[in-house]
């Protein structure tokens, strides 16, 4: 009962949000609904604190634990030298660093994380965090002001950018905090292109995502936004192009797409 009045009490704060915007005001979408702009983050924020409690657990069972081996393809493809420095942006839980450290350490441990998640816990008693090797802090990956230029070897952002309300301007801040030579490697849910798979997919998206978080998160709207989320972003060439609008070269077709194009994983390189 908690949930649904939770539930229909979020979709009424939407709505009022739509209600109050004026013609000249700068719109933007939260999942299939349009709200102002300036309420997207502090709306999406909202989300990722309810689901927060519920995260691995719903990744496990949204994916059927397929999740883990797309980040594991995502840390073999970059495969970091030791001593290369990464940003990763939108960390979850933390998935992304604790591989790419992992990765670092099979050979001579390597150099210094920052991670913008909220893992602080699962790292705490880490050898990671007793080193040094990594960190965490809290901000907007749209101006990352307090970074420098040309700080970072590889910035990865797993599941994150749709949920970014200008998406060009979070990688135009990816080129600029990367060095010469560096990567940026998204990870993000795709377009299936097959139309008998992409039925499919439609089907588990949008009745059995939303059924899961309501069993298992008890909480159905936030996953009713983010299976939203996933429809609204650029489909694969598009978020290519805006990757090369922001300077960085692409090889090929700039991306690969993983289980039919369920995720797909960008690469730009900073020359």
């Amino acid at each position: 009962m908690n949930s649904r009045i939770a539930v229909s009490s979020a979709r009424r704060a939407s709505q009022r949000l739509i209600q109050r915007t004026t013609p000249d005001e700068t719109t933007t979408h939260f999942g299939f609904k349009t709200v102002p702009e300036a309420q997207k983050e502090s709306l999406v924020r909202g989300v990722f604190s309810n689901v927060a409690s519920n995260y691995d657990i719903m990744n496990d069972a949204m994916s059927m634990g397929i999740h883990r081996l797309w980040k594991d393809h995502l840390i073999r493809k970059m495969s970091p030298s030791p001593d290369a420095k990464l940003l990763d942006v939108a960390g979850g839980t933390g998935d992304i660093a604790q591989r790419f450290l992992e990765f670092q350490d099979q050979g001579e441990p390597g150099q210094r994380v920052d991670a913008w998640a909220r893992a602080e816990k699962r790292f705490a008693a880490s050898k990671w965090m007793r080193e040094g090797r990594i960190g965490f802090t809290v901000g907007n990956a749209e101006n990352l002001e307090f970074i420098d230029d040309a700080s970072f070897d590889v910035y990865t952002i797993a599941f994150g950018i749709r949920n970014c309300t200008h998406p060009d301007r979070v990688v135009r801040e990816a080129f600029r905090v990367l060095k010469p030579g560096g990567r940026f490697m998204c990870l993000e849910f795709s377009r299936v292109e097959n139309p008998v798979l992409a039925s499919l997919y439609d089907f588990h998206s949008f009745h059995v995502i939303p059924r899961l978080g309501e069993l298992i998160a008890n909480d159905r709207g936030s996953y009713e936004y983010l299976v939203e989320s996933i429809r609204k972003f650029p489909p694969q060439k598009e978020f290519a192009q805006m990757i090369r609008d922001a300077g960085f070269t692409t090889i090929g077709k700039g991306y690969e797409n993983l289980t039919f194009g369920t995720v797909a994983i960008h690469t730009g390189y900073k020359f």
